[in-house]
């Protein structure tokens, strides 16, 4: 398959991208004064990984046939895909400050046909992934060559859709469908495994027929790696990633309660305070 987009393969590059995503889900969330913080943050480097080297995806032209299909099935951290849409060129950075105001195109949840390169709406929970299957089984029919990626949260694992879809990917076989799961063992009422335990999740994915890959979620190359293992499996794959929740703020770090809160504006001079030291932290790395 062809790519209309240069992929980066530079790990330096990616790092600092990762680092620029998080500092514009900080600016929006602020200036939006509501949002979802730990999960948007946590998950930034996985959309370094997917938006800027694993899809095959054209920004000038977000309707190019050929490319892959990525859904966001949580979709209360959108941020952090607004701002990896607005880094790879689908629209102007600026917009990003219109997020969660009425009458723009920043919704709080993703909308189909709102934004350029938003495949899927999404806000009731566990409702991504069954989408994702539905477009994988059409890709398999018409023999199509695109792939379709998925990311999930565990909070949303309660749901019995997920364990519905999780069957059907099973039943046709779809080896052209990579989910990641954000497993940053958070959820809106607080851990997972005290709500309601996921675990043994892989256990649980293997006896449903599918392939698992478990990854650093914060390690780059370690996902595209992960993505790329996944091509090969004619099972669907699922790669459990394991996240921080609002990793590299540490006053947020691992802290239920960030799940769905916004910085003020003096933490948010403090956040990027601190992203903006790793970033020059990154930058100096082998000099």
């Amino acid at each position: 398959m062809c790519t209309k987009f240069e992929k980066i393969t530079d790990v330096k590059k990616l790092k600092v991208m990762a680092n620029m995503i998080r500092q514009d889900v900080v600016k929006m969330l602020t200036e939006a004064k509501s949002g979802h913080s730990a999960g948007s943050l946590g998950l930034a480097d996985i959309f370094t990984a997917l938006y800027f080297n694993v899809l095959n995806h054209d920004p000038k032209n977000p309707e190019w046939e050929e490319r892959d299909r990525f859904l966001l099935s949580n979709g209360h951290v959108c941020p952090v895909l607004y701002a990896a849409l607005a880094e790879a060129g689908y629209f102007q950075k600026e917009e990003l400050m219109h997020l969660r105001k009425i009458g723009t195109r920043m919704q709080g949840h993703p909308h189909r046909g709102t934004l350029p390169g938003i495949e899927n709406s999404s806000g009731p929970l566990g409702q991504g992934l069954s989408q994702a299957v539905g477009m994988a089984i059409v890709s398999k029919r018409e023999k199509k060559d695109w792939r379709v990626y998925c990311v999930v949260s565990d909070g949303e694992h309660g749901e019995g859709q997920i364990w519905e879809a999780v069957m059907l990917a099973n039943k046709y076989r779809l080896g052209n469908l990579t989910v990641i799961m954000d497993r940053n063992n958070i959820q809106i009422d607080g851990f997972t495994e005290e709500i309601l335990p996921l675990e043994p999740l892989e256990e649980k994915y293997r006896a449903f027929g599918w392939n698992v890959i478990h990854a650093d979620g914060h390690d780059i190359m370690k996902l595209i790696n992960a993505c790329e293992e996944s091509k090969k499996s004619e099972k669907p794959t699922m790669i459990i990633a394991h996240t921080v929740p609002g990793k590299g703020i540490p006053f947020m770090e691992l802290l239920v309660e960030w799940h769905g809160k916004s910085p003020s504006k003096e933490q948010a001079a403090e956040a990027l305070g601190y992203l903006e030291k790793d970033r020059e932290r990154i930058e100096n790395e082998g000099k």
